[in-house]
């Protein structure tokens, strides 16, 4: 009975593993956001965003998106409080200013990664994020994972 519990509990283990979003996770569904803007428009997917549409919001993994030249957060499904706020110069808790980083890639580059500590919707702890950024006209998405 021992060594069953130990194989249980140690697929749980895998499962939970392979469960953690990835990079490629996050690129993909910040693409598939910026081809439902361009064939629906910025509306449309603001209002998904806002409904926690499940194709944006996969646990850790959501997109939320902001404006570039404002730095207004228009939609954010996981904290939508600080939907309308300009939070470019707030920084994380070690004291960066990641947001601001994120708008001035976006504007130089178009896409990239930005690196911050963030509150993880699933753990409800500041842990460690890597964000990918892409710009779509004058919005950026965004879609991060969480570090271990």
């Amino acid at each position: 009975m021992k060594t069953l519990v130990s194989i249980v509990l140690a697929g749980l283990a895998l499962s939970a593993q392979a469960a953690e979003p990835t990079e490629k996770d996050a690129i993909a569904m910040a693409e598939k956001g910026a081809a439902f803007i361009k064939a629906n428009g910025q509306d449309a997917f603001l209002k998904k965003i806002a409904a926690k549409d499940p194709d944006y919001l996969q646990g850790s993994l959501y997109v939320d998106v902001r404006d570039i030249k404002t730095g207004i957060v228009l939609a954010h499904p996981v904290n939508p409080s600080i939907v309308g706020k300009d939070l470019t110069d707030i920084p994380d808790a070690s004291g960066k200013k990641y947001r601001r980083e994120i708008i001035d890639l976006a504007a130089k580059k178009g896409h990239g990664w930005v690196d911050y500590q963030y509150k993880n919707p699933t753990t409800g702890k500041i842990e460690p994020k890597t964000t990918y950024i892409l710009r779509v006209n004058d919005v950026v998405l965004e879609a991060g994972i969480y570090k271990k």
